[in-house]
């Protein structure tokens, strides 16, 4: 008789299973015999979004990558903040995958795969809005948040604990434009998570982290309670792409160079779109068009090379907005680098005929080789490939020139390549500032 209330026991208890009994928790196998995987997640920056009808986002990055390693299609729903969870836990998805902080109250009603990124909440404010400098200083300030997010659970925290901060909470508001709100000075404070600060402060360059409220946090992708081999599965995922480097990949495309923010340059930036960018803007998206490129990528690729100003004239004697060579010009077929749209055109014919010698590459690498040609010769990208080859590094990734572009400087590399003496670190700033550029672009409606 023990023994069969024990057994009992045993099929009753979530999450637990024996060998050849259904286990109504077990989404994995669901996944696989439906053959998708549905991913719940949000419309953000870094969630999931719709660029010229490509999606988009570090977490649906990551999703692509997980709904691959388990060999089945991705299908991703936006119910909305505040009804994400409620779409977990009724069945309609299989796991939320969006940035989502690791904290107690969560964990009661969700289970979280291993730590993927690290965070921390910190106060965001403007720049010049003075007396927040620790926490003590939001006693008596508004602080407005998104509902049930980790951020209002760590206020709510500190109110118990005797500060006396008013909350002011958004529905389904996301933090993107609550950040937006206070760089137009629609609002004083906000709390961001670190990451999204820094995905975001291109886009709006006059905020600043103030300090943190919270220890450093992890970010986790949530299921079903006891949702063990979904669970099991994640963290087998993730663990193999940090190992195989493409977590990094999908990390670098969205978060490299936030941690190194020139505030100066972003901010000048941000100026000229308004006051230069117009004058040349039509003629940019009519090129564009002829060659299949976004015109927000040219547009950087114009202002990296002078600015939006015309009479550019570089040290090395390349001039006009796209800065062309003299044989480059030539062999575009253009008159007068100086001339706006001559230089616009040539230096598109250009950036497509280099675009044309990657053709083997993925679209997104194939983009950086010719961006990387573009500023130091395609003669010297192919010699950094061959280093690259030498050393045993992906001959396709541009993260590999990254490492070998610069050992061009050194005369043990470019005495045994056949373009020569490089100073190989250039087009790899090119490249990365470049990629910034097109990315507020890409987040600024009124460009």
């Amino acid at each position: 008789m023990k023994i069969k209330l024990a057994l009992f026991f045993l099929l009753i208890i979530p999450g637990l299973t024996i060998p050849g009994c259904y286990n109504p928790n077990d989404s994995l196998r669901k996944i696989k015999n439906r053959g998708s995987l549905i991913v719940i997640t949000d419309n953000s920056a870094h969630g999931f979004y719709l660029y010229q009808d490509r999606p988009m986002g570090f977490e649906y990055q990551l999703a692509k990558e997980f709904a691959d390693f388990l060999n089945v299609k991705l299908t991703v729903i936006t119910p909305g903040w505040g009804e994400m969870f409620e779409t977990l836990l009724s069945g309609q998805g299989d796991l939320i995958a969006s940035s989502l902080t690791k904290t107690s109250k969560r964990k009661n009603r969700m289970s979280f795969s291993d730590e993927y990124l690290p965070v921390q909440q910190q106060v965001i404010v403007r720049k010049g809005f003075r007396g927040i400098k620790k926490l003590s200083d939001l006693d008596g300030k508004t602080v407005h948040i998104r509902k049930n997010t980790s951020y209002h659970e760590r206020l709510v925290e500190l109110k118990k604990a005797g500060m006396n901060i008013h909350l002011a909470l958004h529905e389904n508001t996301p933090t993107e434009e609550l950040l937006r709100q206070v760089q137009n000075n629609e609002i004083k404070i906000t709390i961001a998570d670190s990451n999204i600060f820094r995905l975001n402060r291109r886009y709006y360059p006059d905020l600043r982290m103030a300090f943190p409220i919270s220890e450093h946090q992890s970010l986790g992708w949530a299921t079903k309670k006891h949702d063990i081999r979904l669970i099991k599965k994640i963290n087998q995922f993730f663990d193999m792409i940090k190992k195989d480097g493409t977590f990094a990949q999908i990390y670098n495309k969205y978060y490299a160079g936030t941690e190194m923010f020139d505030y100066v340059d972003i901010k000048k930036f941000h100026t000229r779109l308004k006051t230069r960018l117009p004058a040349y803007k039509q003629i940019i998206m009519e090129e564009s068009e002829k060659y299949n490129f976004d015109w927000r990528l040219i547009a950087a690729v114009i202002y990296q090379e002078s600015q939006f100003n015309p009479n550019a004239i570089s040290y090395t004697g390349v001039q006009g907005l796209m800065q062309l060579t003299i044989p480059t010009a030539d062999e575009m077929g253009i008159s007068n680098r100086l001339n706006p749209e001559e230089s616009i055109k040539g230096g598109i014919k250009y950036l497509h005929k280099l675009y044309n010698q990657f053709k083997n590459l993925a679209p997104d690498e194939r983009l950086k080789f010719a961006l990387g040609s573009y500023n130091v010769g395609y003669g010297h990208v192919k010699d950094a490939r061959n280093i690259a080859h030498k050393k045993g590094l992906d001959i396709n990734k541009w993260s590999s020139l990254e490492q070998t572009l610069p050992l061009l400087r050194y005369r043990e590399y470019y005495e045994k390549s056949g373009f020569g003496y490089a100073r190989g670190t250039e087009p790899v700033r090119y490249v990365h500032r470049i990629l910034t550029y097109y990315n507020i672009l890409k987040m600024t409606p009124e460009a």
